[in-house]
């Protein structure tokens, strides 16, 4: 049968390569929608070429650069992301919204029944509860499109779950692998914008150079998996091969290795668990770099340690670190923050603010608010 696809966030990195993918899939899939926050040319030009049904633009103020072809609906703001969900349909969404400005629709689409091919880590980190409620009364199902955590998904594939002994989530390593603190002090955001193996938006390229993407992973795995904080490590892997690894209690390692292209996720998301034909050539193990692993250093990459924290304490916390760390971030890529001080602006954050348990979307949107604006407050203390 063919599957109906909506891509949300189609014109950032995630979403421009779920089209590249789509487009090889052929006649097995159909984009019924898209949707961007600003980027009205982009999509413009998106919706000329996939003729969807229906498009969101989150930006309502840009509405008047938007060139839709005949019969294409428009949707507008974050109520247009649920109304573009309810008019199209879709079997699948793709989640590649970024941040926190994802979360609705994650949810919205998890209400629907629909398959989540999720790359908005942040929908589970802000609301994991939530969304796996909705997918258990709905029959929605998640496959993660990150690539570490699909590596996961592919070796647990088959196995008892009760067998998991660790998860062991690899990263890079970033730009920054080997620095001491003391020498981050001075990086640039262009520096920090350098990933050696990916290309990626620019926060989740800081996140990736300050290892609090990796945190927000450790998160993100303990929801997707149903394990412990204890049971999420994660090692330094420069070249970028292999994608993780699932250690089992009788000490044997399962890994996924492949090169690092986000298509295969995201292939495995749309087509899965059927393995759809790439095109690509078979890999040359020979030519492969040296696989080298090592282990992270917390004291020089401190936002590392917010991930078992925030995963053991749950509740809001997912919601301070991430609100704090998106505004600490942004204000890094403008020049207004040291690199090392985005974990300060966090930890901050995390200390000032009650934890709820179980907190609802009101106030899990509610808290978000907040934090943004405590956030902002205290990086003028900071420069002043």
């Amino acid at each position: 049968m063919r599957q109906r696809v909506l891509v949300l966030g189609s014109t950032g990195s995630v979403g421009t390569q779920s089209l590249d993918v789509l487009a090889g899939l052929g006649e097995s899939h159909e984009v019924v929608g898209l949707s961007a926050g600003s980027n009205a040319a982009g999509l413009s030009e998106q919706a000329r070429r996939w003729r969807p049904a229906a498009v969101c633009l989150a930006d309502a103020s840009r509405e008047g650069e938007l060139s839709l072809p005949d019969g294409c609906r428009r949707f507008l703001g974050e109520d247009g992301l649920v109304a573009l969900l309810e008019a199209t349909a879709p079997d699948i969404v793709v989640c590649a919204i970024t941040g926190a400005a994802g979360l609705r629709s994650t949810l919205a689409a998890a209400q629907a029944g629909c398959r989540l091919a999720l790359a908005n880590k942040e929908s589970l980190v802000l609301a994991g509860h939530l969304l796996r409620a909705a997918c258990a009364r709905s029959g929605a199902t998640i496959v993660p499109v990150d690539s570490e955590h699909s590596a996961i998904a592919q070796c647990l594939a088959g196995q008892h779950r009760g067998s998991v002994r660790r998860l062991l989530l690899t990263a890079s390593g970033g730009p920054f692998r080997g620095r001491t603190l003391a020498e981050l002090h001075d990086v640039t955001p262009a520096q920090a914008l350098r990933h050696p193996s990916w290309v990626m938006g620019p926060r989740i390229t800081v996140d990736s150079a300050t290892l609090m993407n990796k945190a927000l992973e450790i998160i993100e795995a303990c929801q997707l998996f149903d394990v412990r904080p204890e049971q999420v490590d994660v090692v330094i892997h420069p070249q970028s091969v292999v994608h993780s690894l699932v250690e089992f209690t009788d000490g044997a390692l399962l890994a996924q290795l492949s090169p690092p292209d986000m298509r295969l996720p995201i292939r495995y998301a749309l087509g899965g668990p059927a393995r759809v034909p790439s095109g690509e050539g078979p890999v040359d193990l020979a030519a492969l770099p040296g696989l080298t692993f090592e282990r992270p250093d917390p004291d020089s990459f401190p936002c590392l340690r917010f991930g078992p924290r925030v995963a053991r304490e749950g509740g809001l916390t997912g919601c301070i670190l991430n609100a704090a760390n998106e505004v600490a971030v942004d204000a890094f890529l403008q020049g207004r923050l040291p690199f090392t001080a985005i974990a300060g602006v966090v930890e901050d954050a995390l200390s000032s603010f009650e934890n709820v348990a179980e907190p609802d979307l009101p106030t899990i949107l509610q808290a978000d608010r907040r934090v943004r604006r405590h956030a902002e407050s205290a990086l003028t203390q900071l420069a002043r």
